[in-house]
Order: C-alpha cells, then sequence, then structure tokens
C-alpha cells in the first residue's frame, strides 16, 4: 500500500530502477531433424557402433556436468538435447563433442537456445534499495555497492540449489523463449519497479500454485539470443503445461507486457533408450 508520507513518496519514486539478479548454471538447447532415409541405409552393425558412440558422449561424468535428451514433438525438430554445464566454454566443449560423433552426420540443426539460470529478486531489490534511498546512500557509491554484493552473496548461498539444479527426470519437457514488451504503447521497463514487482508477485502466485505438478526452471538471455528469457517447464504429464500458461496470461504482466516465442515440447528419452529410439535392437 502507498504511503500518504510526501517524503516516502519521494523517495519511492526515486527508487534504483534495475531489480538484482543471480545467475547459475548455462544452458544449451539443441532442437535437431533426424536424416531417417541416410540412417536407414546403413547396415546394422554400423548403426549399433554409432549408437554406443553417441551414448558414451550423452552419459558425461557427473562432475563434468549435466545433458538430457528429448524426443520431440511436431514438426520443429525430432530431438532435443538439454545441457547444463558450469560455464559457457563447457557448453562449447559439448557442443563440440556431439559435432565429432558420427551421430552428427544425421542431425539437421532446426533451433538452438543459450542462456545462464536466473532467479529475479524484485522483493529483495525494493525493499534494498527503499532502505539504501532512505538512508540517503547514493546509487553506485561505495557503501552502496557493499551493501549489494552484501545482499547478493546471502542470497547466492540461500538460492544455491536453485541456481544450480539437476535436470528434473520428469517425463515431459515443454520450452518457450519470451520476452517483456517494450513498444510504443505498453514499455515493461518504464515502470516504477514497485509496480513492476507488485505484478510478477501477483505472477508467481499462480505458479506456486502448480509447484506439486510442474518444475520451472527460468533462464536469462539478455545479450546471449534473440529473446530475453527462457523458461523450462518438467511435468510428469503434458495437459498440465497448457493449464498453468491459460491461466498465466490472465496476470497483468502477461495479459499487457508479455511476448512468447515458439513452444518445444518433448518426451523424456533416456540416453540408454537412445538404441531403442534409433530402431536398433541391441
Amino acid at each position: 500500500m502507498a504511503s500518504d508520507n510526501p517524503a516516502v513518496q519521494s523517495v519511492s519514486a526515486e527508487l534504483h530502477g534495475v531489480p538484482l539478479t543471480l545467475e547459475g548454471l548455462s544452458v544449451l538447447h539443441q532442437m535437431f531433424r533426424f536424416r531417417w532415409p541416410q540412417w536407414r541405409s546403413l547396415g546394422i552393425s554400423r548403426q549399433q557402433e554409432i549408437a554406443r558412440e553417441a551414448i558414451e558422449m550423452l552419459s558425461p561424468p557427473e562432475e563434468a556436468g549435466q545433458s538430457a535428451l528429448y524426443s520431440m514433438l511436431g514438426h520443429k525438430g525430432d530431438l532435443m538435447l538439454v545441457h547444463f554445464r558450469d560455464s559457457f566454454e563447457e557448453l562449447n566443449a559439448a557442443e563440440l563433442q556431439l559435432s565429432r560423433t558420427q551421430l552428427q552426420d544425421f542431425l539437421e540443426p532446426t533451433h538452438s537456445y543459450l542462456s545462464v539460470i536466473e532467479l529475479g529478486l524484485y522483493d529483495s531489490s525494493v525493499k534494498l534499495f527503499r532502505q539504501l534511498a532512505e538512508g540517503g546512500v547514493a546509487p553506485f557509491s561505495e557503501e552502496w555497492n557493499r551493501t549489494v554484493e552484501d545482499t547478493m552473496e546471502r542470497q547466492r548461498q540461500a538460492m544455491r540449489p536453485r541456481l544450480y539444479p539437476k535436470i528434473p527426470d520428469s517425463r515431459y519437457l515443454c520450452f518457450y523463449p519470451m520476452d517483456r514488451k517494450r513498444g510504443e504503447e505498453k514499455n515493461w521497463y518504464t515502470l516504477p519497479i514497485e509496480e513492476r514487482q507488485r505484478q510478477m508477485e501477483e505472477h508467481g502466485m499462480v505458479g506456486r500454485r502448480y509447484a506439486s505438478k510442474v518444475q520451472q526452471i527460468i533462464t536469462g538471455s539478455i545479450g546471449f539470443d534473440d529473446w530475453e528469457w527462457g523458461v523450462d517447464l518438467f511435468a510428469p504429464e503434458p495437459l498440465v503445461f497448457k493449464k498453468l500458461i491459460y491461466e498465466m496470461r490472465f496476470d497483468q504482466v502477461s495479459a499487457e507486457y508479455a511476448a512468447f516465442g515458439q513452444f518445444f515440447v518433448g518426451v523424456r528419452c533416456p540416453v540408454q533408450k537412445l538404441r531403442e529410439w534409433l530402431g536398433v535392437d541391441s
């Protein structure tokens, strides 16, 4: 609720507008079309050799990172690979590893998406910026920077499981990129930070109601890819994707400020079952 105190209103109006964010694992989505005619022209022993090599590559030791494979639905591709790594260098290494396998000869890239796991700290940012403003601390001063960094470090430790998660083993994945509108009529980035915080809190309440049915991982991609965020939804059954996304579109932040890219849906294919997906018996 807004205060009637003019001094407090003045401080509120002057709050720093850029919310703090925490970043974790680096993430790469790769979508491919599989060249089935060329694959079927191979002998069974050759197919088995290629499958064995691919399974080994897609099963990195735990300390090397995580990769998950999905069989895609629809015309946008046949296979989707999701890689979680500690850095972009490690993502690049995973790309190169796949490129050097014989399976790559049968994979035609159709799409990819590069991002990092991101947690937006709207609530913490508003509280911290208001505290600093009321104390007369100038943005980006030495005291400001020290206080912000102390807050960020506490949050990093508290949020570490969310910044460095395991890829969920749920049967279904829905991935899509999205933006916040910044056009002539609606511009998310010109709203006061407190208004953005209010709308995001309302938006998050819907997601929390689905927490037992869907695991959501948000990644930031500003400066890395064509959209601003990527959203991964993991669930044991797919209908919940429709229900969650539909309900969220009635929130003010989505109804007025959201723009969505393509949606990609896949069924989890455990790496050891790649032979079965390829039609190789053993």
